[in-house]
């Protein structure tokens, strides 16, 4: 293991798990400072990190406070960092900011994905991705989400419910074409729409198991490719919304943003924020399941991995 930069500082558990080659998840903390309106982001945050051990894995939430990047949180941590007055959401040119101001922030998927990938940490849940914009009339250059610049050239396996359906979606899936980062379905043929299944766009291939996506992964890291692998899952069919019904709200929350000038890292808690109060609370609903699935999901191919590294090592 190479020695972290004086930035970091990984919890015990983590630190333990890193030696002994245990399963390790990272989870991210915007979810906890901008996602979700409390008290739902401290439950899903504990209900994420018990998701996560139920399959045999240790969490790691990543966050920034007292100075440092933690990987891996205590529940007092936690608090603090969900109830910070003005958290930095903390993406990859945000951190030397946080850091030399001695902020608490909550790092995105770019975020997160970086700071794991330091700690070499190979698995990371989330609920889903950044990615294009919709464009908005005289807006000259898209919106494109640091996310998608990550996940080209950090190795991580990434599980989520696809790309938050506020977004492009078409551009997001033709942006990672060509950055080439494979987009797995897992169990099925479709990109998930996040708060919906999804049935309109084609992912790159399907796999069905997490032996399956292990196998995937490990191959594509071996003959020499540097990108994630991002596994994305639909919303569990009990807590999905119809996408007719989630694209409406979308769609007007989009337009409100857009007379308002909202733009940039406020955009999406903006329009996340809305989307749930204009569907009466149906999307934070779908949110909060595909999280812990995410999670669950996670769990179980972090446990895949340290299996057949432990098998490989005898």
């Amino acid at each position: 293991m190479t020695q972290l930069p004086r930035s970091f500082s990984l919890s015990f558990e983590v630190n333990r798990a890193r030696t002994q080659g245990q399963a390790i998840v990272a989870l991210e903390s915007t979810v906890i400072t901008h996602g979700l309106p409390a008290p739902q982001n401290l439950e899903l945050a504990a209900d994420m990190e018990q998701a996560v051990r139920d399959e045999g894995a240790i969490p790691a939430t990543v966050a920034v406070l007292d100075g440092k990047i933690h990987i891996g949180l205590g529940m007092d941590e936690v608090q603090r960092v969900a109830s910070a007055e003005s958290p930095r959401k903390i993406s990859l040119r945000d951190f030397a900011t946080a850091l030399v101001k001695d902020e608490i922030g909550g790092t995105t998927v770019a975020g997160t994905i970086f700071a794991a990938h330091q700690a070499g940490i190979q698995v990371f849940a989330t609920g889903g991705i950044g990615g294009v914009h919709r464009e908005k009339e005289g807006q000259a250059q898209f919106d494109i989400s640091t996310d998608l610049q990550a996940l080209a050239q950090i190795p991580m396996i990434v599980v989520c419910a696809g790309a938050k359906s506020i977004l492009d979606l078409d551009a997001t899936l033709e942006y990672l074409e060509t950055l080439g980062v494979p987009v797995v379905g897992y169990g099925t043929d479709k990109f998930p729409e996040f708060f919906s299944a999804g049935e309109k766009r084609a992912v790159s291939v399907q796999l069905d198991s997490p032996q399956d996506v292990v196998k995937f992964a490990r191959r594509h890291w071996e003959i020499g490719m540097k990108s994630a692998v991002l596994v994305c899952q639909p919303v569990p069919a009990d807590a999905a919304m119809k996408a007719s019904e989630a694209e409406e709200a979308e769609r007007q929350a989009d337009d409100e943003a857009r007379k308002k000038g909202i733009r940039g890292q406020a955009l999406t808690p903006f329009l996340l924020k809305r989307v749930n109060e204009l569907t009466k609370g149906k999307s934070m609903r779908a949110n909060l399941a595909l999280l812990k699935n995410n999670a669950t999901l996670a769990g179980k191919i972090a446990a895949q991995m340290a299996l057949e590294s432990h098998k490989r090592v005898i």
